[in-house]
């Protein structure tokens, strides 16, 4: 079973229809909701896990978009500058995915960017300003993608 981390936004046109419902009935997905704004008649964002198969997640994705959702890897909302990264492990303890993690013997340590649910934290946490992320819940924040 495969598992992608998506950010769903909705437009006002389309913001309450059941597309996320017919994720699970007519794809056979399984969502979870990991966070979600809306701001009455404008948009509405939704954090989002989809697990499945790989080509159902393809197809569900492909559907969404059909319905004029946007979607976004959560994958290319958050990276690290390596150059300012010294692997002290900060980030590690509070990253709730582990998708930072401390590999031993070598402690260096491994971001892998498609655990991750672009919570931020690690970025609050960072004392070098190593891990940067795009505010997801912020209509007006400019898009960038993973370096």
């Amino acid at each position: 079973m495969a598992s992608r981390n998506v950010l769903l936004i909705f437009k006002s046109s389309i913001m309450y229809k059941p597309v996320i419902y017919k994720l699970a009935k007519d794809f056979d997905l399984v969502f979870n909701i990991l966070e979600a704004k809306i701001l009455p008649r404008r948009e509405g964002r939704i954090l989002l896990e989809l697990r499945g198969e790989e080509t159902a997640i393809d197809e569900g994705i492909r559907f969404l978009e059909e319905c004029q959702v946007g979607v976004e890897r959560l994958a290319d909302k958050v990276w690290r500058e390596d150059e300012k990264c010294t692997h002290c492990g900060a980030c590690t303890g509070l990253c709730p995915t582990g998708a930072l993690n401390l590999m031993r013997p070598d402690m260096k340590v491994v971001f892998e960017v498609d655990k991750c649910v672009a919570c931020g934290m690690c970025g609050l946490v960072c004392p070098f300003g190593a891990m940067k992320d795009i505010k997801l819940f912020d209509p007006f924040a400019e898009g960038r993608t993973a370096v």
